[in-house]
Order: C-alpha cells, then sequence, then structure tokens
C-alpha cells in the first residue's frame, strides 16, 4: 500500500456542519470508521482534499425505537448493531447481517452508513497503484477498458454490503441530508444497476439514519451469506429472507441478495407463493428465481457460475429454515 496523502480533517459536531464543510468540492469524502475508506485512499483509488469525520455526531450515533419502529443513526457500529437484543429479537436478518460483516475489529469500527454506501467491489480494482497500472487501469477508474466485459463500456463491479438485504426485506428508508435539505427515501432507491455510480447521491449529500417499520406479525428473518475466508471476507453472495406463515401457509415472503449484482436488489416475483406452502417445489421455485435475477460476472477469482448457484442454494436453505421454524 501507498503512504497516506496529505488532506485535511474536519471533525463537525453536527449534521449541518458537515454537509457545509463538504459543499462545493466533490473531493471531500464522509468517514465514520473508515475501514474500506482508508484503504481505498492507500491504494490511490480515493484521492480527497479533505475527510469529514462523522463520529463525534450525535445524532448520528442513536439506535431508538419509537411506536414499534426503528431507527439507526449512520454512525453507529455494526459490533453495536448485531448485539443490541431489541434488534435481534424484531430485525433478526438486520442483526445477523451486522455480525456477519468481516471481522470483530472491523465490526468494532465500520459503520452503519459506511457498509450502506461501501464502494463496489472487484478484482481489476480493489488492487495496489502498480497493479493497477499495470493492467492500463479499468473503466471504473482512470481506464477505458473493462477487464471483466472487455466490449462493453458498462461497470460490472459489485455491490458487497452485508447490511442492505436485511434492511431491503424490512422495507427500511434512509434520512439523506446535503446542502439542499433533508429527504427520505427507499432504501432500494440508494442504489443504481451501475458499478461506477452506484449510489444516488445529490453531490455534498450523506446518509444520517436508517428508519425500518416493525414488521409483520409473525415475521421471522435472517441472513446468510458465503464468502472464501469465513473471518474477514466480504461476501460471494448474500442472502435476507423474511417469512410470515400462518397453519402452514406462506403469507408474505421477501428475499434480497448482494454480492452477485452492481446493486442489493428485492427478488422479483416470489409473491407467487403466498397463500401457499413453502414445500420442495416452492423452495426449489424460488432457489431458481434468486439464480436468474442474480448477474455474477468475473469479478472475483471464484467463478460467476459457482456464484449464481452459491446465492440460489442460500435462498433456499434460508427461506426452508425461517418456514420451519
Amino acid at each position: 500500500m501507498e503512504y497516506m496523502p496529505a488532506f485535511r480533517l474536519h471533525r463537525p459536531a453536527s449534521v449541518e456542519e458537515a454537509v457545509a464543510l463538504a459543499a462545493g468540492d466533490p473531493a471531500v469524502r464522509f468517514l465514520a470508521g473508515g475501514t474500506d475508506m482508508v484503504v481505498n485512499i492507500r491504494r490511490g483509488i480515493e484521492r480527497p482534499t479533505a475527510l469529514v469525520d462523522l463520529s463525534a455526531i450525535p445524532e448520528l450515533g442513536a439506535i431508538d425505537i419509537d411506536s414499534g419502529a426503528l431507527r439507526i443513526g449512520a454512525a453507529v457500529t455494526l459490533a453495536r448493531l448485531a448485539a443490541d437484543p431489541r434488534v435481534a429479537a424484531v430485525w433478526t436478518a438486520v442483526a445477523e447481517a451486522a455480525g456477519s460483516v468481516a471481522g470483530p475489529t472491523h465490526r468494532a469500527y465500520g459503520t452503519v452508513g459506511g457498509n450502506l454506501c461501501l464502494d463496489t467491489r472487484c478484482l481489476y480494482y480493489n488492487q495496489s497503484e502498480w497493479w493497477r497500472s499495470s493492467n492500463d487501469y479499468c473503466l471504473k477508474h482512470r481506464g477505458s477498458v473493462c477487464h471483466v466485459a472487455p466490449g462493453g463500456k458498462q461497470c460490472f463491479a459489485v455491490f458487497s454490503g452485508d447490511l442492505t438485504p436485511g434492511l431491503l426485506i424490512h422495507d427500511a428508508t434512509v434520512d439523506l441530508v446535503g446542502p439542499g435539505g433533508r429527504r427520505t427515501i427507499p432504501l432500494g432507491d440508494l442504489y443504481r444497476d451501475d458499478g461506477m455510480d452506484h449510489l444516488a447521491l445529490a453531490a455534498g449529500e450523506m446518509v444520517a439514519a436508517v428508519r425500518v417499520p416493525a414488521p409483520p406479525r409473525g415475521a421471522r428473518s435472517g441472513y446468510l451469506k458465503s464468502r472464501v475466508r469465513g473471518s474477514i471476507d466480504f461476501p460471494l453472495a448474500g442472502v435476507a429472507a423474511l417469512v410470515v406463515s400462518s397453519d402452514g401457509l406462506a403469507t408474505d415472503i421477501r428475499v434480497a441478495v448482494t454480492g452477485v449484482n452492481p446493486r442489493p436488489h428485492r427478488i422479483r416475483g416470489i409473491d407467487v407463493h403466498r397463500g401457499h406452502a413453502l414445500d420442495d417445489n416452492a423452495l426449489d421455485a424460488i432457489r431458481e428465481a434468486v439464480r436468474t435475477q442474480a448477474k455474477p460476472m468475473k469479478t472475483t477469482t471464484v467463478a460467476p457460475w459457482y456464484r449464481r448457484r452459491v446465492v440460489g442454494a442460500l435462498a433456499r436453505r434460508l427461506v426452508a429454515r425461517l418456514a420451519s421454524s
């Protein structure tokens, strides 16, 4: 890795001050835990003129439950979220996803906002400066060719945040703050299907909090992932699911995935299983729906066909477990 370059470091005391510090300079970056951002800076991928440290802003560090709805500040650490018994009891997939990120040290510093806004990843992008320069860089950064799909002009770098699928199945929204004020959008609208420009944030805008409504009565949820090294790696594929059953029939079923597309997303078309038993035929159909909508490319050392099979298998296993519990 390279030495850290020179930049200014700001430590604002409020969200409004943080946004004002970033206004007008596209090279300013917001920073909380820095477990991914600092690595990208040392690799020369990010070259900020200034970092705005969000860790001292009280508004961003709170976990609150009001009228059954959950609010998570963007600077809440993943370790704290995973260990919160209120979250684990009701929004189980969210707690399990937070607890599965990397290793304990990463979770102690990594934050909710950082995981939601994680940069997309690719074998040809997340490398040292000399490695990338020897390959004439890539379409995502300083190059003109996507080495994953050389014939096209689309970047297939994948989103690999663990937390988002668990929030998507719970219909979460995100509070955003920017130069134009505050707004709230569905979490799914935060993401674009574009590995180069995957976040739909306006210039100078930041995530301030996530809001998660109370789940349906009787809902059970969970998160499963596959990775090369269980102690540290990003997901090769990750799946969150929510199931509500009554008298042996599924009254609600939701599945979301990460690690296999440039954006995390809910799986379409599985509503047809509502009102039916989640038997082997239904589980097989859910597995195939997930495989069909997962589009892994050669962005890791693991073959795309394997990741597609794994994400389907994880979905089947997780839904079966939730339906039988």
